[in-house]
């Protein structure tokens, strides 16, 4: 069992959160093998607040995630807003919980339960509030609208606080991203292409993984 700081360097060292939102579970095995084989080491499933059955649908997704590559990654929820989504999620087996919101009572009860914490924020005093809560890595959005010079701006008096972005985010720019100082990046629509999981499409899945973590790689000199 993966402490909360193992969990959390993880993070860090991967960089790189698959965002899985609206995957259907006859799909959830094909689509996170593709992911893993092309070098993504962390899962988040989103809650679809739209459903009233999202608690238990999300959270059987966790723990089937859980139950097949729980060893080889760390599996997290996502669009947490309620302390209920939080504890369905726990109780599945994810170690990581991403909001796109700060609510204190949220990042309260991730901390409470010893998983990370990851809430989105806009603002500075957003960002701060979060932090002073609880938040171990506090995500920006929407990054892609932001842009990299609010990020730097932003990190600029805030640099303390561990920073992660969400939106916008290509192989073609990751370098741009993590030299604006995040340490890290979810990515949804770009990574777990919708018309591949449609389709059946694993290879193409894979394939586009690889290109996130390859340029991830680069940036670090690994490649």
């Amino acid at each position: 069992m993966m402490t909360h700081h193992d969990v959390l360097e993880t993070i860090k060292r991967e960089k790189l959160v698959a965002i899985l939102r609206g995957v259907p579970m006859e799909r959830l095995e094909g689509v996170v093998g593709a992911l893993v084989r092309g070098g993504v080491r962390i899962l988040e499933f989103t809650f679809d607040h739209d459903k009233p059955e999202r608690v238990q649908e999300n959270a059987a997704k966790i723990h089937r995630a859980v139950e097949l590559y729980g060893d080889s990654v760390l599996v997290g929820c996502g669009t947490a807003l309620t302390v209920q989504d939080v504890e369905a999620a726990c109780d599945a087996g994810a170690c990581l919980v991403i909001s796109p919101n700060v609510d204190l009572g949220v990042i309260r009860r991730t901390r409470q339960l010893g998983m990370v914490s990851m809430p989105g924020a806009l603002t500075p005093t957003e960002i701060v509030a979060a932090y002073q809560a609880g938040a171990d890595i506090v995500k920006l959005f929407p990054a892609g609208e932001l842009g990299l010079g609010y990020i730097k701006a932003v990190r600029g008096p805030l640099g303390y606080i561990p920073m992660s972005a969400v939106g916008g985010v290509k192989p073609e720019n990751v370098k741009e991203f993590l030299d604006a100082g995040v340490c890290g990046f979810g990515v949804g629509g770009q990574l777990v292409l919708s018309s591949a999981v449609k389709s059946g499409d694993d290879a193409a899945i894979e394939a586009r993984a690889r290109e996130f973590t390859q340029a991830i790689a680069q940036w670090e000199g690994k490649a």
